[in-house]
């Protein structure tokens, strides 16, 4: 069956924002993260980063970095991004591997956690009946084999989050130890505000670790980043940007102040603009699309109601 050119047209708009949602986006929350992870690292006598951990005093002790922020901020991919693309840390062969990274599985226990960033560090198996310390000894000597110098742990609340003072003070100790003595990597850790509220409580966790909190978005002063955001996608997928004065204001609210959010629903309506065929994206697609994701009634939808300023979205905000 041969596709209309109707049908053709909106496949080719479709895959236009498809290829636009594996785009990264940078802005200067990169430039941030960046100079953060470039105070981690040895440099040489030229000024040259190395990839290997700065030792902040004579027992060979690293630091790390604490990536807050609320949910759907972006931190994930801004982490990512950051450590892919750093000069320093692009590894030289097959053998090399300048930095690694790990989720905190589930459910979270410092054994659990010590077997992922084993597999992650390219070790073949890992056997549940060796201790945690055994893992953890491997953990050190793998990574001194690989020239690991930064480990990323993300979603590192969870690792904090339901676990009682004992639990947070092994979880701790555990990450503590590869940032201490022979082959010690520096640590990243990315999470939501209680990974710091959390951890903040002990002291060597603010001595170690420096905290990066990211900004919330602003319609003042992101306004014309976000229009420029919303006109270069609109054109990448073939159609004219929305005329909408608010539009900004409105998307920020929607999207609870976080960057990652605005993204994920200026792509949702280009989306539901793009099956609509429709040559214009409009607010009203920005309604359709979130209405879906929010399971909202219209006059709850923050892109339609009058006074969508007073639409409470609190994180634990549900709508019945």
């Amino acid at each position: 069956m041969t596709m209309s050119a109707s049908d053709l047209k909106i496949n080719a708009k479709l895959a236009a924002v498809d290829r636009l949602r594996d785009k990264y986006l940078a802005t200067p929350r990169d430039a941030q993260f960046r100079s953060y992870l470039d105070r981690l690292l040895q440099r040489d006598d030229q000024g040259n980063l190395l990839p290997k951990p700065r030792l902040f005093n004579k027992a060979g002790d690293t630091r790390g970095i604490a990536v807050v922020e609320p949910a759907g901020g972006g931190k994930t991919s801004l982490v990512l991004h950051g450590l892919k693309t750093h000069p320093a840390l692009q590894p030289r062969d097959a053998a090399h591997q300048p930095w690694v990274g790990v989720r905190v599985p589930s459910p979270p226990t410092a054994k659990s956690l010590a077997i992922e960033i084993l597999n992650a560090s390219g070790y073949a198996s890992v056997s549940r009946s060796q201790t945690e310390d055994d893992i953890m000894r491997k953990v050190r000597h793998h990574f001194k084999l690989r020239g690991t110098a930064i480990l990323w742990i993300d979603e590192a609340h969870d690792l904090f989050g339901a676990g009682s003072k004992f639990k947070v003070d092994v979880f701790l100790k555990t990450v503590r130890n590869l940032m201490q003595g022979d082959g010690a990597v520096s640590v990243v850790l990315s999470g939501i505000e209680s990974l710091w509220q959390i951890a903040s409580c002990d002291a060597q966790v603010t001595r170690r670790y420096w905290r990066l909190p990211l900004a919330d978005v602003s319609p003042h002063s992101d306004r014309k980043a976000l229009t420029g955001v919303i006109a270069s996608f609109c054109d990448a997928a073939g159609m004219r940007p929305p005329a909408d004065e608010d539009l900004v204001d409105r998307l920020v609210h929607a999207s609870r102040n976080r960057f990652g959010r605005c993204i994920e629903n200026i792509l949702a309506a280009l989306e539901a603009a793009a099956l609509d065929d429709a040559e214009q994206v409009t607010i009203n697609h920005f309604a359709e699309s979130w209405g879906m994701q929010e399971g909202c009634g219209l006059g709850q939808n923050v892109f339609l109601a009058r006074h969508w300023a007073k639409i409470d979205l609190g994180e634990t905000h549900v709508f019945g």
